[in-house]
């Protein structure tokens, strides 16, 4: 799709996003393209729509909630479910079902399992606004999370280093 770039960033806008979201997903975008650009395992159209569009719920809140919120829009938008998936799970490291059902959320998996979903939750992790930051950056600024949580960023970096090729 040679217009993806501006498309997503219509909807984006559509549904309500910020222009500091609307960087804040260009510069996740240009992340996760890096991270892939090695690898031809990923679908890398796909890493790239997911990226765009990973905040589109942040048009509507600013919770935790803002991943699910987002999925069920792409959904409702008839936006392909591999899409919709990168944006469920792109939180942190993703959230299981009771990590989900604990947060008041609609108890789904939303733990990252396709190389694309990988790819963009950890780039996620390494965008600090607009600004790229490293995964120990990430760590030190989520003392707050539990030991678990933080592992699980932890390993979701080092497996997408890997799958990567970095």
């Amino acid at each position: 799709m040679p217009d993806l770039r501006e498309s997503c960033e219509v909807l984006l806008r559509e549904h309500g996003c910020s222009t500091a979201v609307i960087a804040h997903c260009r510069a996740v975008t240009d992340c996760a393209l890096d991270l892939s650009s090695a690898s031809t395992l990923v679908n890398r159209p796909l890493v790239e729509a997911g990226a765009r569009l990973h905040d589109i719920g942040r048009g509507t809140t600013h919770t935790i909630d803002h991943a699910q919120t987002g999925a069920d829009l792409c959904r409702s938008l008839n936006i392909p479910e591999p899409v919709a998936r990168i944006v469920e799970c792109h939180t942190g490291a993703g959230l299981t079902a009771d990590e989900c059902t604990l947060l008041r959320q609609i108890p789904r998996d939303c733990v990252p399992q396709s190389i694309e979903e990988k790819i963009v939750a950890h780039a996620d992790n390494l965008v600090a606004g607009s600004r790229r930051t490293t995964v120990y950056e990430t760590l030190d600024s989520a003392f707050h999370l539990n030991r678990k949580v933080r592992r699980r960023i932890y390993r979701l970096a080092l497996e997408v280093e890997i799958l990567c090729g970095r």
